[in-house]
């Protein structure tokens, strides 16, 4: 696996416009929950084809991610089918937090991973990235009684909960803000009482390169950054680590999908250096799972920008 480090790597997502807006999710809940899902979901074509038509960085950037996946050459169709299935998942959002659960057929695979740890009551920090729906993820461990909450800076904490306003008014997400004063005692007494903190792994932050790494790992074919960010949390906190994924199936299948990552419960003293490759280590397997289910399931990655852009750093100067 290739690898290196790179201080100060441009976040480019992070520059990204928001194109939802509030107005148009309060309006897509309201047919949501008066039309129902069969048909609100008609209106996702139309809407699919126009974010195809008009979007050309997304477009480009979904044709060279599928290209990958697929191993073989994108067409116009494909890029349709990954918007519509990342379109699918928004809209199944309003209902998994209105906890419409019956709407749907959720499969868990590799269940005891999670499962088990939590019924001895040790509290477990999950990683996703934007692969398939954090909400089917939610929404699968409150059915079963676990209590989850989210883990995101304070700036993502105020749009989701301004999303949440909108789609779902009802709706109460325990998220935890990092960055706050207090956040980590708050995380630690959640995992102290047993319970899942979720957080996504495939973006790199703003503002933390002083506190992280960053490393360019072979990901389909090509160096992408990457944060051991989460990764060093959960080790400075002792926890296990596992890798989550809601995969949207097409329909109303979803699969959740586990996989152990780590285990750092049982670290004392050890030097910095062990630490660190063990950190290291839980972040190269959390890449290599994120790779296996593109390629089993390409169409739930929704991260529409170039995710290999910043690899150019490793041959150019930084900006």
């Amino acid at each position: 696996m290739t690898e290196q480090t790179k201080p100060g790597v441009k976040a480019d997502w992070a520059t990204e416009p928001e194109r939802s807006h509030m107005w148009a999710l309060t309006l897509i809940r309201w047919i949501a929950t008066g039309a129902g899902r069969t048909l609100t979901r008609l209106l996702l074509h139309p809407i699919a084809l126009y974010f195809v038509l008009t979007n050309g960085k997304a477009r480009r950037a979904s044709k060279d991610y599928l290209a990958r996946a697929l191993k073989r050459p994108a067409t116009f169709a494909d890029v349709y089918r990954h918007v519509h299935a990342f379109a699918s998942t928004v809209l199944d959002r309003i209902y998994f937090l209105q906890e419409r659960y019956e709407l749907f057929d959720v499969r868990v695979t590799n269940g005891d991973v999670i499962h088990l740890p939590l019924q001895q009551g040790e509290g477990v920090i999950t990683i996703g990235a934007h692969l398939g729906s954090f909400e089917a993820m939610r929404a699968g461990g409150e059915k079963r009684g676990e209590r989850v909450a989210m883990l995101m800076y304070e700036n993502n904490a105020r749009m989701i909960n301004a999303m949440l306003a909108a789609v779902a008014p009802k709706a109460r997400l325990h998220t935890i803000a990092l960055g706050q004063a207090g956040a980590m005692l708050n995380l630690r007494r959640f995992l102290d009482g047993g319970g899942i903190a979720g957080m996504l792994g495939d973006r790199t932050l703003p503002g933390a390169a002083g506190r992280t790494h960053t490393y360019w790992l072979d990901f389909l074919g090509r160096p992408a950054p990457f944060s051991d960010g989460p990764f060093r949390l959960a080790a400075m906190l002792k926890r296990r680590v596992v890798f989550s994924a809601g995969l949207y199936h097409g329909g109303n299948r979803y699969e959740l999908v586990f996989a152990e990552l780590a285990d750092f419960s049982a670290l004392t003293n050890e030097p910095r250096e062990v630490v660190d490759q063990r950190v290291r280590e839980a972040l190269e397997r959390y890449v290599r799972r994120i790779e296996a289910a593109c390629v089993e399931s390409p169409y739930n990655w929704f991260n529409f920008y170039d995710f290999w852009a910043a690899a150019d750093a490793t041959s150019s100067p930084a900006s």
